[in-house]
């Protein structure tokens, strides 16, 4: 689940973008710092591992040099060479050639000294007195890297909680930004259920009395055409009315699922907006197959149809025309209206995008029908050209 959807809100996919491209620097940025910090530490111990490893053969180098005198000087014979199991020893003499060596592979001429690697770190001294012909002694240590285990624990350990109260630190700013616009959509919401809710009653009586008028008995023209616009300006009402309950209950519409015949559908809702359209002026051609059948909800599927039909007329042209082509897996609608810039395509589905001022709405229509192709696993594509058409097709 993502953090928008944690923090419960619904954004625009813009400022979406706005948010998680905050949240990746805010991330990067801990990373950095995390890393910076774990190079200066790791570099810290290292050193302080060399330099406490540099001490022991520092030491053991003079006590080595002690039993050594001693050994130089025994009359007895019984004096043995000292040995350690931590610490291993090579003698060199002036020439550089390897005299004796607890080593398994001695280096036998010694012409450059390497006083630390991955695995060994070494130490060699130059005795004041040169016991048994030694001139150079050559003391090496195993480094068995427990500073490496204990530094790469502390890391984690640390790392981890570092990490993790930076998200917290960052989960909590994020919610202060996020404060004002959640405010902000939170009363946009509300206005549009109080809305939704002071429509009902004058849109539902608007179209119960206009459906009980006689048109085809009054004479007078000019009422007739009145009349008819009283019909569109309801029916725009009813479907904006729709389109906002739908919103408000936020696809939790119970689904009536049935077997539904797209082609008697879409002529029914053609007839719904046939005023609206004969106003424009525009000509609708179909190809409709009447075989085609859709398991669906009846009410869902005519929202669906409605809000494009609604966009193919109220952004078309005087005279203009509409295409409806049903197939057996796809409907595509096409209008010759003004198209929609290739940059603004793929943000059509956010909830409140409006990309044209003068032609009203609340930019929910297409929201709308994007929720019931996810519930039904439609596919919706769009494409348009900029002043001359836009086609919607709906595939399953």
């Amino acid at each position: 689940m993502s953090v928008l959807k944690n923090l419960d809100i619904d954004l625009p996919q813009s400022e979406k973008k706005t948010l998680y491209r905050f949240l990746a620097l805010y991330v990067f940025l801990s990373i950095v710092i995390l890393a910076l910090t774990v190079s200066l530490y790791y570099t810290l111990q290292k050193e302080l591992a060399s330099s406490q490893k540099t001490i022991l053969l520092d030491e053991y180098a003079n006590e080595f040099l002690v039993a050594l005198e001693d050994l130089h000087n025994d009359k007895t014979n019984t004096l043995l060479y000292p040995l350690d199991q931590k610490f291993k020893t090579s003698l060199y003499d002036k020439d550089y050639k390897l005299i004796y060596s607890t080593l398994e592979n001695p280096i036998n001429l010694l012409t450059e000294v390497t006083y630390t690697n991955n695995k060994i770190i070494r130490y060699v001294t130059q005795p004041e007195k040169y016991y048994l012909n030694t001139q150079y002694i050559v003391v090496e240590m195993t480094d068995d890297k427990e500073w490496l285990s204990e530094t790469i624990n502390t890391i984690v350990i640390f790392g981890s909680l570092f990490f993790i109260t930076m998200m917290l630190v960052g989960y909590f700013l994020l919610k202060l930004f996020l404060k004002p616009m959640r405010d902000a959509l939170h009363l946009l919401d509300t206005f549009i259920k109080d809305t939704t809710h002071e429509l009902n009653t004058p849109v539902s009586t608007i179209m119960t009395n206009i459906e009980l008028i006689d048109k085809e008995s009054i004479k007078d023209k000019f009422l007739l055409k009145s009349i008819n616009r009283i019909d569109i300006g309801a029916k725009t009402i009813s479907n904006i009315y729709d389109d906002l309950s739908y919103l408000i209950l936020n696809n939790r519409i119970i689904s009536n699922n049935e077997d539904i015949k797209l082609k008697e559908l879409i002529e029914e809702r053609l007839e719904y907006f046939s005023l609206l359209s004969a106003m424009k002026k525009i000509e609708i051609t179909t190809t409709l197959d009447p075989s085609v059948v859709l398991y669906i909800d009846n009410k869902k599927i005519s929202k669906l149809i409605d809000n494009i039909l609604s966009n193919a007329i109220k952004y078309n042209k005087i005279n203009g025309s509409i295409d409806i082509d049903l197939s057996p897996n796809r409907l595509t609608i096409k209008d010759t209206g003004k198209g929609i810039k290739d940059e603004h395509l793929d943000l059509m589905f956010e909830r409140y995008a409006r990309f044209d001022k003068i032609v009203g709405g609340f930019g929910i229509g297409l929201n709308i029908v994007k929720m019931i192709c996810s519930e039904y696993d439609l596919s919706i594509n769009i494409r348009s050209k900029l002043d001359h058409w836009t086609e919607v097709s709906i595939s399953w």
